[in-house]
């Protein structure tokens, strides 16, 4: 099963709201499975942003950490197709354009679920689900994935 990691996701790993939600963003990441776990390129463009605007990162250091976690997992493009597919999801559920192309990145590398604490829990579109990584009641899809075999 395909996982995508939103931008919240990699926030927390880097440092960003605190050690507490650090560790249990690496936790989480650590508990994924490095083939089926994917990265949108739209959230690699997003954790830029937030590492220099609100982090007060230098872009030296955000492009280290940009270019660590492309080399850690697999990345889904956003092509025209992904991006045609989120203007219909944007304007037909009300979701900003960019968490749009997201959820459409993660539909079109078919992928099952989207982890991200951002988007509306359990809302469903071609084939993803939205779930809370770190929600005390896990999705029992993410619950399977994550327990040790």
């Amino acid at each position: 099963m395909n996982v995508p990691l939103d931008t919240n996701v990699l926030v927390y790993a880097e440092g960003v709201n605190g050690p507490g939600r650090r560790q249990a963003a690496f936790d989480l990441v650590r508990g994924l499975p490095r083939a089926s776990t994917f990265i949108p390129v739209q959230t690699l463009g997003e954790l830029f942003r937030v590492l220099v605007r609100r982090a007060s990162w230098s872009p030296s250091s955000a492009r280290t950490a940009i270019l660590s976690w492309g080399d850690t997992f697999p990345l889904i493009e956003t092509s025209p197709d992904v991006l045609l597919g989120a203007v219909d999801l944007a304007a037909d559920h009300q979701l900003a354009i960019w968490d749009a192309v997201i959820v459409a990145a993660a539909a079109d590398a078919r992928c099952r679920l989207l982890l991200s604490e951002d988007l509306q829990e359990g809302f469903t579109w071609g084939g993803v689900t939205v779930t809370n990584p770190f929600s005390t009641s896990r999705h029992p899809l993410l619950q399977s994935l994550t327990q040790p075999e």
